[in-house]
């Protein structure tokens, strides 16, 4: 690892299921805590960079361990900076309409995730133990009227990877990003975890160069392959620790506090 290159880190981007969130111990480790702050004593931004929405990323209670500075939410489809949206990339209300159609033909629960809530059409066993595996709650079922009426940011298929074979390539302008055995973010093929942080980058005048990345899963894909250093947790999928320029400990072993140290922003967390 090229130790220069940590010195020219002026903000940081973190995942937060299982990257700075443990859903062992459903914590921030202590660890993380201390990095974030010397991080953030320096002047570096420290900025949460999830596929949740502001609702559920409240939820996972990470918001009572530290103040980030800004968020970037549903997988890149809007940025925060101090309790402002500076960035929005909502789905297209004909893609939302035929996904809706596609979940009742095929039987799969579907939410549509908005800005600050989010709605699903029918609870079975795959969302029950796609939400129980990461600690969230799932909305009061509705059935969806179509034309959809509410603008929605990003799209959750519990279903198999047999099922997103027979819509996915109905949905052109669509890509998936599996996060469970019977769960994927669906989204616009031209919107991800990157895009959300080059319009941050951008709003402070820095370039990814500048920019410093931690993720675990394919929906950190985007931004591990953007920014100027990236780091894969330990226990990342193989895909990303392979795109990553190093691989850490695993959340629950100081990962991401020791990341910081070995790619040169800070020299402790201690």
């Amino acid at each position: 690892m090229d130790l220069s290159k940590g010195k020219k880190i002026k903000i940081v981007f973190t995942d937060i299921d299982w990257t700075l969130f443990s859903h062992n111990t459903h914590s921030v480790p202590e660890s993380a805590l201390k990095a974030i702050k010397k991080l953030q004593e320096k002047g570096i931004k420290v900025f949460i960079c999830s596929g949740r929405n502001f609702y559920l990323v409240r939820k996972t209670g990470v918001l009572n361990y530290f103040t980030p500075d800004g968020l970037i939410i549903m997988n890149g489809a809007a940025a925060i900076i101090d309790g402002k949206v500076i960035y929005r990339y909502p789905i297209p209300s004909n893609v939302v309409d035929a996904m809706i159609k596609f979940s009742y033909r095929l039987k799969f629960g579907l939410t549509l995730i908005e800005e600050s809530e989010g709605h699903i059409n029918m609870i079975d066993d795959r969302v029950i133990g796609a939400h129980e595996k990461y600690g969230t709650r799932f909305p009061q079922p509705r059935k969806f009227p179509i034309p959809y009426d509410r603008t929605v940011y990003q799209m959750i298929a519990f279903c198999d990877e047999f099922d997103e074979s027979l819509f996915l390539p109905h949905l052109a302008t669509c890509k998936a990003a599996r996060w469970d055995e019977f769960a994927v973010d669906i989204m616009p093929k031209d919107s991800d975890k990157a895009k959300g942080i080059l319009a941050v980058l951008e709003h402070y005048n820095l370039g990814p160069e500048n920019a410093m990345s931690l993720g675990d899963g394919l929906n950190d894909m985007e931004m591990i392959q953007f920014t100027g250093i990236s780091v894969a947790m330990g226990n990342a999928v193989n895909e990303l620790k392979e795109a990553a320029d190093f691989v850490t400990d695993d959340v629950d072993h100081d990962g991401w506090a020791k990341a910081m140290v070995k790619a040169g922003v800070l020299d402790s967390y201690l």
